[in-house]
């Protein structure tokens, strides 16, 4: 396999990672633009632990994951009062917080960055981001999930039929924040650095994209969403400067024709009809 096919196929890991973590608080209704803020968390801590403590790698990611899915937890409890975009204007300044506390952070090389000393290579990468698609799906087919899809429809009858609302609300938020910190940590441990700046506001924001553009209504959505987002403009490589303004337009077209995203409800309930005919 060619560097460059190599390297695509890790972004398409990484996006694959962070579309889940937006996906879960979003299957509950909820926007989350400081994903990128989870992210840091994460790749911070988990690098920390590797550098300052020696810790396997093995051990430290998913330390990582569980630390930003506790401060997920926690803040998540006051934030999730608000809604709609009070929701997500919260939640886009708590992405801001959290990356400007990581540049200022002395300990972990502030605005110059911090180096990595484990290294993850592509094929464990690869193996990270199928593990996420494949727990993703397994949680798909659980009561919570369905639970999750209660609460985004319909809070009111959900509440009515003994759901606890504010807490399916929080658990999909911690652990949306703890996906999207596995996510980090693997970032820092791949590339074997790890900066403050590139946890910024366009990297919450591409990635809510994903999710939009692939659908929310299945746990393929995200999926299907970052592969567009990550392959496409590479296959448009060739009209050079033309790409971005291509794929833009397509985007905006669409999203006006189909709101709903790429893969929907109806969509797979028609290909699982087709497959049982088959």
């Amino acid at each position: 396999m060619s560097g460059y096919l190599t390297g695509v196929l890790v972004v398409l890991a990484f996006n694959v990672i962070a579309a889940y973590a937006v996906y879960l608080p979003l299957a509950a209704g909820q926007l989350n633009l400081g994903i990128a803020g989870f992210m840091a968390i994460g790749a911070y801590a988990s690098a920390f632990l590797t550098n300052e403590y020696m810790w396997p790698m093995w051990a430290a990611i998913p330390l990582g994951a569980g630390l930003a899915g506790l401060v997920g937890l926690l803040i998540g409890v006051p934030v999730l009062r608000t809604h709609g975009i009070y929701l997500a204007m919260a939640t886009f300044a708590l992405g801001q917080v959290i990356s400007a506390v990581f540049l200022n952070l002395e300990v972990v090389g502030g605005a110059a960055g911090y180096p990595v000393t484990d290294y993850a290579g592509p094929y464990v990468v690869y193996a990270a981001a199928a593990g996420v698609v494949v727990l993703m799906l397994l949680v798909s087919r659980t009561r919570f999930a369905l639970c999750l899809t209660a609460v985004k429809s319909d809070a009111t009858v959900a509440d009515l039929l003994g759901v606890s609302v504010r807490g399916m609300k929080v658990a999909a938020f911690a652990l949306g924040a703890a996906v999207a910190g596995f996510g980090g940590g693997l970032y820092a441990h791949h590339y074997s650095f790890v900066e403050a700046q590139h946890f910024n506001v366009l990297l919450s924001v591409f990635t809510v994209l994903y999710v939009l553009f692939g659908g929310t209504q299945t746990v393929w959505g995200p999926l299907v969403g970052a592969a567009f987002f990550t392959l496409v403009p590479e296959l448009l490589r060739a009209s050079d400067q033309w790409r971005y303004a291509l794929f833009a337009v397509f985007i905006i077209l669409f999203m006006a024709v189909r709101p709903q995203g790429l893969v929907t409800s109806s969509l797979f309930r028609l290909f699982r009809r087709k497959a049982e005919v088959a």
